[in-house]
């Protein structure tokens, strides 16, 4: 195996384990709107669907490798736009960065937060018991998802490698060919065509001639 898929598959082992705590953290916001009958917020939900489907396809290519590298240009494709597509996750969820997670009590994002912020704790909702939590955990989300960025992006480029050494395999065909020392000679053959053809009218005439020079 050479070192580019020895690369791609460390950096999606790398992906998948980094996105499983995105998907659990968010999936846990998910059923406390969900649970409050409450719609979830874009800057949860874009970076929670991108995750699972980013994870599920991560998961994909490192089981079927032997498929993935004859098919490197599309998994490249495909990469590049997990990239995308995560770029605009943490990019709705950049609220969370300038958050202090040690004293989460004031400020928009709070106030947007929710049964996990304000109006959790005004209502003395069980999702707001610690409110410091959930801003330590979209906190760590945002993070891992601008790691998965970076990762995302190497294996675009490994992918693309991969394609350029493990082109699409293509039929060639071979002929043999089998030379003697001594060279085939055949004898031209006659065909009953090249005898000459005499009726037998002519032939009787003749034998009659002879007959009459004799007597």
């Amino acid at each position: 195996m050479a070192l580019s898929g020895l690369l791609f598959i460390f950096w999606r082992i790398v992906e998948f384990v980094t996105l499983i705590p995105i998907i659990g953290m968010l999936a846990w916001f998910v059923n406390g709107f969900t649970d409050s009958n409450q719609l979830t917020p874009n800057y949860i939900l874009v970076l929670f669907i991108t995750s699972v489907l980013a994870g599920a396809w991560a998961l994909f290519t490192l089981i079927g490798y032997a498929r993935t590298r004859h098919s490197g240009l599309f998994v490249a494709l495909v990469d590049l736009g997990f990239v995308g597509a995560l770029i605009a996750g943490v990019y709705e969820l950049r609220g969370i960065a300038g958050q202090n997670c040690s004293n989460f009590s004031a400020g928009s994002f709070y106030v947007d937060l929710g049964p996990f912020g304000y109006y959790g704790r005004q209502s003395n909702s069980p999702w707001a018991a610690n409110v410091n939590k959930p801003c330590a955990m979209l906190k760590a989300a945002f993070a891992l998802g601008i790691m998965n960025i970076i990762f995302f992006f190497f294996t675009f480029l490994l992918a693309l490698l991969i394609h350029r050494n493990h082109p699409e395999d293509k039929v060639v065909v071979k002929r043999e060919y089998h030379h003697s020392r001594h060279g085939s000679r055949r004898s031209p053959r006659r065909s009953s065509r090249d005898y000459d053809y005499r009726p037998s009218s002519s032939r009787r005439s003749h034998q009659s001639s002879r007959r009459q020079y004799y007597v």
